[in-house]
């Protein structure tokens, strides 16, 4: 199975000369340097797993999983690029359902996936608003978000995006735990389907 190669990135740091990085380096640009290194072995990963940087049907194929086997209305997998989030894998009800029709792409700091990969641990929300730090988010405003339960995509140490699945309704703290460990499994799936398959 080949996939569309990376596309091309800026380089892996700002160019700034290392002699100058001292006292005269700002909060900002440090910032500016870290997002660009972690960037940088984002994309070293995700080639060196195979994955695509685009939408390709054997994810969206996962994502249906993710949300039948969850019961959930949306199921995404998720890669974070450099410059955006991009949905490599989508689920999600038709147009003309009612419902939210999401795009393939977010900015890196909407939704709760960011979340989730600063943690690089699941983050499980039955009910978003049980929670003043999440009740209020612009992917809540803009969907109407009430459950989001989401999982870190981690290959040796890096962690380059996530599982995860949505839904309009909040869920019983009953389910807290099936729902985690079903998107758990499906989230090693994608990790795993790229190298299992001929020239990988």
């Amino acid at each position: 199975m080949t996939f569309p190669a990376l596309p091309a990135r800026q380089p892996d740091s700002p160019t700034l000369p290392l002699s100058t990085r001292g006292a005269q380096s700002t909060t900002g640009e440090l910032s500016l340097v870290s997002q660009a290194t972690e960037a940088a072995q984002r994309y070293r990963a995700i080639e060196r797993l195979g994955l695509p940087t685009e939408a390709h049907p054997e994810f969206d194929e996962i994502a249906r999983q993710l949300s039948e086997r969850t019961g959930f209305l949306y199921g995404i997998v998720n890669l974070f690029l450099e410059w955006q989030q991009t949905f490599i894998g989508l689920h999600q009800p038709p147009p003309g359902s009612g419902y939210v029709i999401l795009g393939r792409t977010m900015s890196l700091d909407h939704g709760y996936c960011p979340e989730v990969m600063d943690r690089r641990k699941a983050l499980p929300l039955p009910d978003v608003h049980a929670s003043p730090r999440f009740a209020g988010n612009h992917v809540v405003d803009a969907i109407g978000i009430r459950a989001y339960f989401g999982v870190p995509l981690i290959s040796d140490g890096i962690c380059i995006g996530t599982a995860c699945v949505i839904d309009p309704e909040r869920r019983p703290q009953s389910d807290a735990r099936r729902t985690q460990d079903t998107v758990k499994g499906l989230a090693r799936e994608v990790l795993t389907l790229p190298s299992g398959r001929s020239g990988h």
